[in-house]
């Protein structure tokens, strides 16, 4: 039987509905629907769902961002839309399931003993022999073989002799039911578990998406849905020591919340990581609170394996901060501010200004994340210039799987992996509304394997979520901390102590001796020393519209290209850059001796300590913060991220997968064989029968649904068998 692709013809209706029904119930438009069904779901994998409107828009720009908002590719899974077309899925499935089902069982009974004899040799696989006995006692014996090897069997006498018919395969065709039945069920279950039972409340039942903000607890019945749900998917998050029983379900522009019929406190979060920082177990500790009994049933929930309670599946979904508090102390860059600490909790702020007076302008610090462990390979040497620490919580599964794929002639990179300690982010809001993130580690980071290299404080800043941080490397003193170059750029923007250091430099370098040449070794140093300060005044020191101060080395490297020629600014540029390590080198002993510390030892390591402090302070004035946070303290909360979910559908889908299997399994590898064997009485040379001899004429044919070696092997078998034929 041949599976037909037009659809259900009715005799009733007009002839819109007739053809209606048709095309509803056709094999060619259930398969448009489940290509653009397979076209979404590429979309909804490709384009990440449910995401901030910001973040479209920084990636695909306002105009895609509006555009996919409004045709909901952003939310595909729970379109109206994509809702639609899986029911009308559903429909036309089920009707071509109706229109086909009773003629394929129909067809699994018939085994066409009907078919002429004549029509015997239009076979491909077809064989005649003579046969030693009756044509009534061959077909008993053909019949008695095939029934032994499993074959449906069909006798039939006809006036000219007995035709043997007979069927192997049938499944092959209940894998058709089997398989589209799948596809209805798992199109049912999907409905059932998907939006479309909370999009019916809102439609009739009065619900609303929320777009405020404020406590849960303030949120008005009308966002909130029953804890009788049929059918929900939402996530619940709970700090360690806390209860929620409120989940909370993510809308396009806004939430639902979902009451539970109970209550989940968290005990312990726990997380093992492996020594790359990666997390290998994510585990809770949680006790459920039955509202109705009262009742406490500790539970524990671990990542693929779920807590269930009253029909509610409790899953590990991730974790996140549940209210830390840390201490950060401030780091001054800009004169104005002075060193302070502040506590504050993660998902908290605080106000602050950027300086007194009239012109101060107000800033809010809002504290993001803090991150207790973070991950870095240095390997090759690299420093984190360009990247912030590791967030544990994310695996790149497509890099992870593209260095053990692809060309025979990649290799893994060696890893070095360390773990450079905790780190905070935050976020420094002007009175505007701009904010720019931050993200500064607490531990000074030891870059590469050079022993005399400085560990270095790393303050990393980006101006939005789409670009990577960059990183201001503050070299750690021999105290462990950052006061050396705190102190150093305090004395930097005071004139006295500079002229100090200047004057010290010239009697160490010249002495007393030769005061002309030690009085024009002061006025160099005291101009590139004033130039690096970002104090020189006029043309040659500033830049831009507005003259803003420039300072560091590119203010020296200004003040070259503008006052002297250019075939000689490769040797002044050089002599300036050593006498202004020299007076570096002096302020900063100064310094030292001011705080009652002992001087830095002239030696290799004091060298690599003051290149690198030369660096920071020619980058710190491009700090785009007049203070920067350096974590000192912090005590860790941690909130456990489940997802909750009641899913009638669910045992529906695994009905339909294990359906799907059995139907592509039968319809793939069971073969239809359809076989008939005509015996009539055999004929003299001349033509006439026969029948006293004994003897018959056997016609044989073999008719399979797919041509294969294994049939061709078959029928040379079954011919040997049945007819006694030899190959």
């Amino acid at each position: 039987m041949t599976v037909s692709t037009e659809g259900m013809k009715v005799k009733w209706g007009s002839r819109a509905l007739r053809s209606s029904v048709e095309l509803l119930s056709s094999m060619r438009f259930a398969i448009s629907l489940l290509t653009v069904i397979c076209i979404a779901s590429i979309i909804g994998t490709v384009l990440k769902q449910a995401e901030p409107l910001s973040n479209y828009v920084n990636q695909f720009g306002p105009f895609w961002a509006q555009v996919f908002g409004l045709v909901s590719l952003n939310t595909v899974y729970s379109a109206w839309w994509f809702l639609l077309i899986l029911a009308f899925l559903v429909i036309s499935t089920s009707l071509c399931i109706a229109r086909n089902t009773p003629k394929i069982l129909a067809d699994l009974n018939h085994l066409k003993e009907d078919v002429r004899e004549q029509s015997l040799k239009a076979f491909g696989h077809r064989a005649q022999a003579e046969l030693a006995e009756s044509p009534e006692v061959a077909a008993q014996r053909i019949g008695q073989t095939l029934v032994q090897s499993g074959w449906k069997v069909k006798l039939q006498q006809r006036n000219a002799g007995w035709m043997v018919a007979a069927k192997k395969g049938a499944a092959n065709k209940l894998g058709y039911i089997a398989a589209h039945s799948a596809i209805v069920l798992v199109c049912i279950g999907g409905l059932l578990d998907g939006d479309m039972m909370v999009r019916a409340q809102m439609w009739l039942g009065g619900k609303s998406i929320y777009t405020g903000g404020g406590l849960i607890a303030d949120v008005p019945a009308a966002h909130r849905l029953s804890e009788r749900n049929p059918t929900f998917r939402a996530n619940l998050m709970v700090s360690e020591g806390t209860q929620s029983s409120t989940a909370i379900l993510n809308q396009p522009g806004g939430v639902l919340l979902q009451e539970l019929p109970f209550s989940v406190e968290l005990k312990k979060f726990i997380v093992e990581y492996y020594s790359t920082g990666m997390p290998k177990l994510f585990a809770s500790d949680i006790i459920i609170h039955d509202k109705e009994t009262g009742s406490k049933t500790p539970a524990r929930v671990e990542v693929n394996h779920p807590a269930n309670y009253k029909g509610v599946e409790i899953y590990q979904s991730s974790f996140d901060d549940g209210g830390s508090s840390v201490t950060l102390k401030a780091v001054p860059m800009a004169a104005a501010v002075k060193p302070f600490e502040i506590q504050g909790t993660i998902g908290g702020s605080s106000s602050l200004s950027n300086g007194q007076g009239e012109g101060a302008e107000k800033l809010t610090l809002e504290y993001t994340a803090l991150r207790i462990i973070n991950v870095e390979n240095f390997a090759d040497g690299s420093t984190m210039g360009g990247a912030s620490g590791t967030d544990v919580r994310k695996v790149d599964l497509h890099k992870a799987i593209e260095t053990r794929l692809g060309a025979a002639n990649k290799t893994v990179t060696q890893k070095e992996l360390r773990n450079v300690g905790p780190s905070v982010s935050y976020k420094l809001r002007d009175a505007a509304g701009q904010a720019r993130e931050f993200n500064n580690y607490m531990l000074p980071v030891k870059m590469d394997s050079n022993p005399d290299s400085p560990s270095m404080f790393l303050m990393g800043v980006r101006e939005n979520l789409a670009a990577s941080f960059q990183y201001l490397r503050i070299p750690a003193d021999a105290e462990g901390s950052m006061e050396t170059f705190l102190r150093l750029r305090a004395a930097l923007a005071n004139p006295a102590q500079r002229e100090l250091a200047v004057k010290r430099y010239a009697a160490l370098v010249i002495g007393s001796e030769r005061p002309e040449l030690a009085q024009q070794l002061v006025a160099s140093a005291s101009r590139a020393l004033t130039l690096f300060a970002g104090s020189e005044s006029g043309p040659d020191g500033m830049t831009g519209d507005k003259l803003k101060p420039v300072a560091g080395l590119q203010a020296i490297s200004d003040f070259m290209e503008a006052n002297v020629p250019e075939a000689e600014r490769n040797r002044a540029g050089e002599v300036l850059v050593r006498i202004l390590n020299g007076v570096l080198f002096e302020l900063t002993q100064m310094t030292r001796e001011q705080a009652g510390l002992k001087p830095l030892a002239q030696d290799e390591k004091t060298l690599a300590f003051m290149s690198q402090m030369v660096l920071s302070l020619s980058d710190a004035p491009h700090y785009p913060a007049p203070m920067a946070f350096e974590l000192k303290d912090f005590t860790q909360v941690q909130a456990s991220v489940f997802q909750v979910a009641r899913a009638p559908g669910k045992n529906i889908v695994y009905l339909g997968c294990l359906f799907l299997i059995v139907g592509i399994f039968a319809m793939l590898y069971v073969r239809e064989r359809r076989i008939w064997v005509w015996l009539a009485p055999a004929t003299s040379d001349a033509g006439h029968s026969v029948p006293e001899s004994g003897k018959s004429q056997a016609t044989m044919a073999l008719s399979t649904n797919r041509k294969t070696m294994d049939g061709d092997k078959e029928f040379e078998m079954l011919k040997t068998k049945l007819l006694q034929a030899t190959l």
